[in-house]
């Protein structure tokens, strides 16, 4: 057991899957969860994935050792300065946020003494919402980054965060926020973003000729639209960065289709054919 309790704020799918992982692992003794919406702290107990909740910022956090922070990118940074008035020196602060920037600017230099946050992006998640879609095993072999080199040079604070993020499953990648926030631009706000315009015009009388392909391609496009465009206003410039790079690429496929080269279609394939190739399964 990492921590006599943990407390996290926002128990929707990622946070209601650190719960359930938590507890599943032995990584805390009490799991309590925070939400704005007490249906979300309803649903978060009965499936399990915390032990109590409330809707009380202030009373949640008080007596945590840490407390995650799983609430949309563009909350999270006001959640955790927040909350931070009300946990004891010594207390640890981390997250769930996809873009990572945005956040730890906005929380550098607002936290009492003794204090500390270490950023993380757990690369795990579903199209579907809500802790009822919550897994234990939904960090099992999937890369935590956790962000280095901006809000100070505590290394045990990130050993203790790690761990915890370990504890639950996960291996752990550390990045410092531009390089991570450049980084997911392309391997996951830019596909995001490319199966929703997929999706969006494909007229809904068609649907009923698609198969596989167009299920695998479209999937995430059934996320939250509200939590989506969040995190392309939080990453617009590494997001409009990997969109300038696919635009380009796609207008190379027009001019290669309307010349009607056909071994320029074979080698245009081919090298999104390797890169796939070299993900595996």
């Amino acid at each position: 057991m990492l921590f006599d309790q943990i407390t996290i704020v926002g128990v929707g799918l990622i946070g209601g899957s650190v719960g359930l992982a938590a507890k599943a692992r032995g990584v805390a003794g009490r799991v309590v969860g925070v939400d704005r919406d007490p249906d979300c702290i309803a649903r978060a107990a009965g499936v399990g994935a915390i032990d109590t909740g409330t809707t009380d910022l202030a009373a949640g956090v008080a007596g945590a050792q840490l407390v995650v922070v799983c609430t949309p990118v563009d909350r999270i940074a006001d959640a955790i300065v927040a909350a931070a008035r009300h946990v004891r020196p010594g207390t640890y602060f981390t997250d769930g946020g996809s873009t990572k920037g945005n956040i730890v600017a906005a929380v550098q230099g607002r936290l009492p003494a003794g204090v500390e946050y270490v950023a993380a992006h757990p690369l795990a998640g579903s199209e579907k919402g809500g802790a009822e879609n919550g897994r234990a095993d939904l960090f099992v072999n999937r890369v935590t980054v956790l962000i280095v080199g901006a809000l100070g040079a505590d290394w045990g604070r990130t050993v203790t965060v790690g761990r915890f993020w370990e504890a639950l499953g996960s291996r752990v990648v550390l990045m410092n926020a531009e390089e991570h926030d450049r980084t997911v631009a392309s391997t996951s706000h830019l596909p995001h973003a490319v199966a929703s315009g997929v999706a969006a015009v494909t007229p809904k009388e068609w649907l009923k000729l698609t198969a596989g392909g167009f299920r695998d391609v479209t999937r995430i496009a059934a996320g939250d639209p509200d939590l989506w465009a969040a995190i392309f206003e939080a990453n617009r410039d590494a997001t409009l960065a990997a969109l300038t790079q696919f635009t380009d690429r796609m207008t190379e496929f027009r001019t290669l289709l309307e010349s009607r080269d056909r071994a320029g279609l074979v080698r245009w394939l081919t090298e999104g054919k390797q890169v796939r190739d070299a993900l595996g399964t």
